[in-house]
């Protein structure tokens, strides 16, 4: 069953990263098929264990479908959909949770989700928004309540001056990331994006036919960008530089002093806008502390600040972000939603108020989920910290690890094959330990894998235990 899992993970990574291999079909003694929802028109996955271990075929029917009067439907997608890969972590975290419903005990660390319950507070608001009807279209941009709430957050905690008409309520930080790069960049325009990075900003670039530029950063530098690597990389067609602070996957926190250097650097170029994505911001562990970029001296004309609901308020499932710019650029994100989606949930805007009014920061709730992230980081700092060849970042906010495990690759496993990167090393942890965790590759840094710890510290404790043992059978090289 282990064997088989490790299959079907290598079946979600392959899907993910656009490798699927089609009409294959197994040659192996003996099979079990598993279904898999796809884009394709077709999709099975089979299971084959043998002498040689369990390995897993894609039998798939792409192309034309016949339809009852004989004639053929073209089911050709556009190139701006094919230049677009799945996202990995959603594919694994799928996956994952199939695994667990059909009985295998997969530890499942790939999510990017709090293990918390939404604070009680904010729940029987959203209940409260539904037993008085509350349930109707809101306004596009969304409610004025909530809108004036984010407002005198953003004074009060971010030292940021809007007015109403300058933020924009949307389903999820994801979508006001989208809606401000097709907003402000032209086919052909550079989004600057630190590696490691977020596994949408790439693609979402693409969908805009815009151009990725991607700035690599160094474990030795905390993950942190080079303002003379940023400076190098502009060109006439930069219009856009993505920040992430505290970062996913890294948890770095980007400290005032470097982001004072970045502005300076982007101030000498006019085209040049920053979104600032904050969406982990409370999620931060003493002494690092957050600074907005909009709040640096001449950056607020230049920012998009996107924010939301989900990590600190632990509300993933109610769907609810925000962006807050200037009114010019904001009206054009509002005008893309006003044709997409329309405005949000009127239940989760409702909910939103409440969370905005548990106090600075979140208040006690927030502070209390914090405080257990770092128990955790901790715990796990300390863990990997003992195992020979794993080098480390201590992430100062979010709850990710992302430890180079390079190490380890190039070694052989009996059974297994070959550990040549993020992806395999990740599918051999699955298969031999069931730990389910996310590649390096798909954050643009093949040397690590992303561990999630928004999980109880009973199950991170198996977790570690469960990889220290599956690596000890594995000879890491030594660095010269």
């Amino acid at each position: 069953m282990a064997a088989a899992a490790s299959a079907t993970l290598q079946a979600a990574l392959s899907f993910a990263s656009g490798k699927t291999q089609h009409n294959v079909e197994s040659d192996l003694p003996s099979s079990k098929c598993l279904s898999f929802a796809s884009q394709l028109s077709s999709l099975v996955l089979k299971s084959s264990c043998g002498k040689r271990g369990c390995a897993l075929r894609i039998s798939a029917r792409i192309g034309t479908e016949p339809v009852s009067s004989g004639m053929e439907v073209d089911i050709t997608l556009s190139p701006r959909v094919n230049s677009v890969k799945p996202s990995k972590t959603v594919a694994i975290t799928d996956q994952a949770a199939a695994l667990a419903q059909a009985g295998v005990p997969v530890i499942r660390l790939a999510a990017g989700e709090p293990d918390f319950d939404t604070p009680s507070a904010i729940a029987h608001a959203g209940v409260r928004a539904i037993s008085e009807g509350y349930t109707r279209y809101t306004p596009n941009a969304g409610t004025l309540e909530l809108r004036e709430a984010i407002c005198h957050k953003l004074k009060e905690e971010n030292g940021l001056s809007y007015t109403p008409d300058q933020v924009l309520v949307s389903n999820g930080a994801k979508q006001s990331i989208l809606q401000v790069v097709l907003a402000v960049c032209s086919p052909g325009d550079e989004v600057l994006i630190p590696a490691p990075f977020w596994v949408s900003y790439p693609e979402i670039a693409r969908l805009a036919d815009a151009n990725p530029v991607i700035l690599p950063t160094r474990l030795s530098e905390n993950f942190l960008i080079d303002p003379e690597l940023l400076e190098s990389k502009l060109s006439d067609r930069s219009r856009l530089l993505i920040l992430c602070s505290p970062s996913n996957p890294t948890g770095s926190v980007y400290p005032r002093k470097l982001l004072e250097q970045i502005a300076e650097i982007v101030a000498k170029h006019p085209r040049l806008l920053v979104l600032s994505d904050e969406i982990y911001e409370h999620i931060i562990y003493a002494p690092a502390t957050h600074t907005s970029f909009a709040a640096l001296p001449g950056m607020w004309s230049r920012t998009l600040t996107v924010n939301g609901f989900s990590k600190a308020f632990a509300m993933t499932g109610w769907r609810l972000g925000y962006v807050a710019g200037p009114k010019h650029f904001v009206s054009a994100c509002g005008k893309i939603q006003s044709q997409l989606t329309s405005g949000a949930s009127s239940i989760s805007q409702k909910a939103a108020v409440a969370a905005l009014g548990l106090g600075y920061a979140g208040g006690e709730a927030v502070s209390t989920m914090v405080k257990a992230f770092q128990e955790r980081r901790d715990f796990l700092v300390k863990s990997f910290g003992e195992i020979e060849g794993v080098r480390i970042s201590v992430p100062q906010g979010a709850f990710y690890l992302f430890l180079d495990f390079s190490s380890y690759y190039e070694c052989h496993v009996d059974g297994f094959g070959e550990i040549n990167g993020s992806e395999s090393l990740c599918r051999y942890l699955l298969d031999k330990a069931q730990v389910a965790l996310v590649p390096g590759d798909a954050f643009g840094d093949d040397t690590c894998i992303r561990i999630s710890y928004a999980a109880s510290l009973p199950s991170l404790e198996q977790a570690v235990d469960r990889i220290k043992k599956a690596l000890s059978s594995l000879k890491p090289k030594v660095p010269l």
